[in-house]
């Protein structure tokens, strides 16, 4: 335990190294401007993060599995289709796009009950298993993609450009009116997810033992899966689309600690994320040039230590 705290010391002594370095090297253009704008990056770096660690550390537990995250379930690919069908249809100059309320409202609302809906009708632990639903998430998320692909040959140039940056998680250019919405939405998240903690310590032993040891297993795996939905929502409709910033974390996050407990699986989790995002953006500003994006930076590094971990798994099956 003392040596997870410390672990845990560590990592926020880097990340908030991380934050300073990021918010005072090289301010051109006068700090009083330059400073504030790259708080709010780091703010929203920071809800991102945590949002996207919590429901990764959190969906793995409930689907004992550390190859899936919440994205597996197509809550990603709603989020294009929203936006994609938005420009296709009313254009950019459309209320939905430029009030950054009322789109950054729908595409939650959207993808939360693209969820809602998957959960309710294919989710049942006492007849189905739970993959049933992972595999479902996936084909629909497949078929969503397809349907974003399809819009997007035919819709005007001019509009496909300015869906385009929507569609990849980008911090320079932060909806700060919306960052209190996002605040609030991931503290009333995390304080109701607090709860949960001691029930998924359990549950990591599997359902047959959380149920004999009194956890209400379902109640608290369609209480996880909805959780996740509204934290990988926020953080979406916030920045845009990481697919495998969660697989990252938490498998780090598993690996760096020695422990069961979530509330240590999570805080590490969270400040690995921190840091990644955080250190991916200073390279995308001060090594890249803004020659590409932080969502470019984590899918290919993501996508390599994807193939990673199934090869390990692999070699543990074999």
């Amino acid at each position: 335990m003392r040596k997870n705290r410390t672990k845990l010391i560590v990592l926020a002594v880097i990340a908030i190294i991380s934050i300073l370095l990021f918010c005072l090297y090289n301010i051109q253009g006068g700090f009083s401007y330059a400073f504030p704008k790259r708080v709010e990056r780091v703010l929203a770096m920071i809800i991102t993060g945590t949002a996207i660690a919590y429901a990764t550390v959190t969906f793995q537990t409930v689907t004992h599995n550390r190859l899936l995250t919440p994205s597996m379930m197509g809550v990603d690919s709603m989020y294009e289709v929203v936006q994609t069908v938005i420009f296709f249809f009313a254009g950019s100059a459309s209320i939905f796009v430029v009030s950054r309320y009322l789109n950054f409202g729908l595409s939650i609302v959207a993808m939360v009950i693209f969820a809602l809906i998957l959960y309710r009708f294919l989710f049942r632990a006492d007849k189905h298993p739970i993959f049933l639903l992972l595999l479902a998430g996936m084909i629909i998320g497949t078929l969503l993609g397809s349907l974003v692909t399809f819009l997007q040959v035919i819709i005007d140039p001019v509009e496909y450009e300015s869906l385009q940056s929507r569609l990849f998680a980008s911090f320079m250019n932060v909806k700060t009116e919306l960052l209190l919405i996002a605040i609030v939405i991931l503290v009333a998240s995390f304080i109701y997810g607090y709860r949960l903690l001691r029930d998924l310590d359990v549950m990591s032993l599997g359902r047959e033992n959380a149920i004999n040891l009194g956890v209400n297993y379902d109640k608290i795996v369609l209480k996880v899966l909805i959780l996740s939905s509204v934290l990988i929502a926020t953080s979406t409709a916030l920045v845009g689309p990481i697919t495998f910033l969660g697989l990252i974390v938490s498998n780090l996050a598993y690996q760096f600690f020695a422990t069961y407990k979530h509330s240590v699986l999570i805080v590490g989790a969270s400040l690995i994320s921190i840091i990644a995002l955080v250190g991916g953006q200073f390279l995308v500003l001060h090594v890249f040039q803004l020659s590409t994006t932080i969502s470019v930076i984590i899918n290919f590094i993501g996508g390599l230590y994807f193939i990673y971990l199934i090869l390990k798994e692999s070699r543990k099956a074999g």
